[in-house]
């Protein structure tokens, strides 16, 4: 699964320890996410995206192997 919440979180102007405090994850698995190495719950992917006030189209896309 492809992203822009790097993109997104930087825009915002928050960290990856602000934006994972928020949504209640570790920055760790904020910048896994980033990187494509975690994919994120529905559930995850939504708290990500009204934290950022984006969609999630905006946000993430999976990508054809």
């Amino acid at each position: 699964m492809k992203n822009n919440v790097k993109i997104a979180r930087i825009k915002a102007s928050i960290t990856q320890e602000q934006l994972a405090k928020k949504i209640g994850v570790t920055r760790q698995t904020i910048g896994l996410i980033e990187k494509g190495e975690y994919n994120p719950s529905l559930k995850l992917c939504i708290a990500i995206a009204k934290e950022l006030n984006k969609t999630l189209d905006e946000l993430f896309w999976e990508v054809d192997t």
